[in-house]
């Protein structure tokens, strides 16, 4: 089947599923993800079941649109992150973690990006009273362990796919490294790159800045503005947000976003309006907010995004069993 739309050729549903290549991607995925929840469970984190629809989702989406459904007279959202509830499942549990459903109309030029779906999932982790250091190092260690258990469990299914295992090895060679988002923008554009330095790193560039990485890396303190408003302002360096991104290597791109959370009921208040959004939308979570809620830090690791590089498959519709992308009707 091919969208009209986006010129993405898709197979048949049938065709998908009954694929040798599918099943073996579908039990890499199911590896990674039990490799996940035992890391995750060892740490200590509660693994609690998110909700999929309420009155807000996460604006930071980067030019996604969110879905509206009528619930029971009142406009509610599907989540296209559950970040929010993230800091307020901390209320109970001092770390905890999600494996949730995400849904973003993205712009139908994200669906030749290879990266981009409109329906997807991340296993989401956050950390009371944790640092940006404390979440980019259960970030590394969560991501090798990963790479690890898939190794170890899913060799077949690695053959069957024609996965070069020294790839994934390389992963486990050393730390991660820290590039300073300003130094990321000044290497793009040192290599013809026309990246805006006040923004997020757009999707060529993350694909040009990954094709050259011989391992993971970090890409950290992007400015004020360029992500959502509950991203932490670092308070030594105004402007400056105390967050990150995990680049992995190959072309494979960005593989999750995290940052320390802004928890102070002022601040929030204040970056809210500083959006352009109306801070009576987030009732409850300011009223939660203003209560008290714990500082914390966290991130969001695309499932299908990972499930694509431990695969080495083209793209991102290739590691779920139901694909659908921006423009294109699929069941």
């Amino acid at each position: 089947m091919s969208s009209k739309t986006t010129g993405v050729a898709l197979p048949s549903p049938r065709a998908h599923l009954t694929s040798a290549r599918t099943r073996a991607t579908m039990v890499v995925k199911n590896k990674f993800l039990a490799g996940a929840r035992e890391f995750l469970n060892q740490e200590s984190f509660t693994e609690l079941l998110p909700p999929i629809i309420g009155p807000v989702t996460d604006p930071g989406a980067r030019g996604a649109k969110q879905v509206d459904i009528d619930y029971y007279g009142h406009r509610y959202k599907l989540m296209t992150s559950g970040i929010l509830y993230k800091q307020a499942s901390l209320l109970s549990f001092d770390k905890i973690f999600h494996v949730a459903p995400n849904v973003r109309l993205e712009p139908l030029e994200t669906a030749v990006t290879h990266r981009h779906l409109v329906e997807f999932h991340q296993l989401d982790v956050e950390i009371a009273e944790g640092s940006r250091e404390d979440a980019m190092d259960v970030a590394e260690r969560l991501t090798k362990y990963c790479v690890e258990y898939v190794l170890l469990n899913a060799q077949e299914q690695l053959e069957i796919l024609g996965r070069d295992t020294n790839d994934l090895k390389r992963v486990l060679d050393g730390p991660y490294g820290r590039t300073p988002h300003a130094r990321a923008v000044a290497d793009l554009q040192d290599r013809g790159h026309d990246q805006e330095p006040n923004s997020e790193i757009d999707w060529q560039g993350e694909e040009i800045i990954s094709a050259a990485a011989q391992q993971p890396f970090f890409i950290t303190d992007y400015p004020k503005g360029s992500r959502g408003f509950y991203d932490k302002e670092n308070p030594a360096e105004p402007g400056v947000l105390c967050n990150f991104d995990l680049i992995f290597p190959g072309g494979y791109g960005e593989m999750m976003s995290g940052s320390e959370r802004e928890a102070d009921y002022r601040n929030l208040m204040m970056r809210i309006r500083e959006t352009g959004e109306n801070p009576a939308k987030y009732e409850w979570y300011l009223t939660l907010a203003r209560e008290g809620i714990p500082s914390s830090a966290g991130f969001g690791l695309g499932v299908e995004r990972f499930t694509r590089f431990l695969c080495g498959l083209d793209a991102a519709w290739q590691a779920t069993a139901y694909p659908k992308l921006p423009g294109d009707p699929r069941p």
